[in-house]
């Protein structure tokens, strides 16, 4: 997972672009730079379960982005990678 200037969301670790188009919203309707459309709507996340959870949920999206990569090979990345996102760090 190439991490170069790109912004990621910091709950399900999707690429968000070079617009502000993929960006959730607060609240008060602007756009939140840290968390995905998907992820973070008025506020709130729209998913409400454990990091792993997340991580099944995200798996086949993963795999299917990347022909190279079976089910497995993605899970073992995200297990490695979901705890350094924003939303799963461990204080």
């Amino acid at each position: 997972m190439k991490e170069t200037n790109q912004n990621f969301c910091q709950s399900c670790g999707m690429p968000m672009g070079d617009t502000r188009e993929l960006y959730g919203t607060n609240a008060d309707g602007s756009k939140n730079e840290e968390y995905c459309s998907y992820c973070l709507e008025n506020g709130a996340f729209t998913f409400q379960g454990t990091m792993e959870e997340m991580i099944e949920v995200c798996v086949p999206h993963m795999a299917g982005a990347h022909p190279d990569m079976d089910e497995e090979t993605a899970r073992k990345a995200m297990l490695q990678w979901f705890p350094t996102l924003k939303r799963w760090k461990q204080s």
